[in-house]
């Protein structure tokens, strides 16, 4: 038991808190179980006498404030226990079989919704109303709604855990060991065995004077034995071989000099310039003797109706006649046609003749 928790929080926490026996891809379900309120202890604990493979988790909840809507459908709620069971599908044959073969519940379906405003709970919230499994003593009347103030998966309160035996007894088993509790003593190592006490040495003997006289006669006859003269091999003589004559290299020929000539000095070269400048002189004023050749204006082609109309023109300025009322004269309408019929423009030529006159 498990106080102050939900069934969602529980499921959030699942891996951490279980480990392997919490299989994530399980496929869950909450179901609702309506025992009689005396039997509410041996709900409890129900999960210690079914095996099942996945934790299971249990929640109960009491109608307060909305009692009276079950009230109006029929059933006293004070009649009976509301369990909130969160199981997995695979172990919901094995955890309802006993109660459904052998005191006769019945299965059927309930729509769990959330209880109206009206009704004024200190805190709820909405929640969409589902459709679910229910299981019911045959001594308690058919519920079809009920009606509950949060999700069957926030509910509040005791939650009752139920965890599979053999993966609980070895989980509780590897705890143990974590703890230090149930485990078993290791062998101690045996005593080591107490090394044995040194033996004195031996106390040597001082050698007798009799001894000692025959030591010193034995090695003076090998000190007078002069040592063996050792015949050292005879030193090899290096000969010694002269080395060729290194040719001298031929001096090289000296090479004949050339003679660099000498920048010239600012007098000379003032006065070398003038007669160097010469030739550019005589090729300037040779270019100004050039005789350009003379251009030949051509002539333009005045077209006979070009000079009739001019002579027109001409003819009316000096009278007087304003170029306003050329048009007016006889003659024009002739000229006019006919300077069309060449392509020669007229009102070039009068503006000409009237700006130079």
């Amino acid at each position: 038991m498990i106080p102050d928790m939900t069934i969602g929080q529980l499921t959030t926490e699942a891996s951490s808190r279980w480990g392997e026996i919490w299989d994530p891809r399980a496929t869950r379900m909450t179901i609702l179980l309506l025992c009689p309120r005396k039997e509410r202890k041996m709900m409890e604990l129900h999960g210690d006498m079914i095996e099942h493979g996945q934790p299971v988790m249990a929640v109960f909840h009491r109608p307060r404030a909305e009692a009276h809507l079950l009230e109006e459908q029929g059933f006293d709620p004070r009649a009976a226990s509301f369990q909130f069971v969160n199981i997995a599908t695979a172990d919901m044959g094995p955890w309802m079989q006993q109660l459904v073969n052998n005191e006769g519940w019945l299965r059927s379906s309930i729509a769990l919704n959330p209880t109206p405003f009206s009704v004024g709970l200190p805190s709820q919230r909405p929640f969409e109303a589902v459709q679910t499994l229910c299981f019911r003593h045959p001594s308690l009347p058919a519920l079809e709604q009920y009606f509950l103030p949060y999700p069957a998966e926030s509910l509040p309160g005791k939650c009752f855990v139920s965890l599979p035996r053999r993966a609980a007894a070895e989980m509780a088993r590897q705890q143990a060991e974590v703890l230090g509790v149930g485990r078993l003593e290791k062998p101690q190592p045996p005593a080591p065995e107490p090394a044995p006490e040194p033996q004195p040495a031996p106390v040597a003997e001082a050698p007798s004077e009799s001894q000692e006289t025959e030591a010193s006669e034995a090695e003076e006859p090998a000190s007078q034995t002069p040592p063996e003269d050792t015949a050292e091999p005879p030193a090899e003589e290096h000969v010694s071989v002269p080395l060729p004559p290194t040719a001298k290299p031929d001096p090289a020929p000296a090479q004949a000099e050339t003679p660099v000539p000498l920048p010239p000095t600012p007098g000379e070269a003032s006065t070398e310039s003038p007669a160097e400048d010469a030739p550019g002189d005589g090729e300037l004023s040779g270019s100004e003797n050039i005789d350009l050749p003379e251009v030949v204006e051509e002539a333009e082609e005045i077209s006979e109706l070009e000079v009739e109309l001019r002579a027109f023109f001409q003819e009316l300025i000096d009278a007087g006649v304003e170029p306003s009322a050329f048009m007016d004269d006889p003659r024009w309408e002739d000229i006019s046609e006919r300077a069309v019929a060449e392509g020669l423009e007229t009102w070039p030529i009068l503006l000409q003749m009237t700006a130079m006159g």
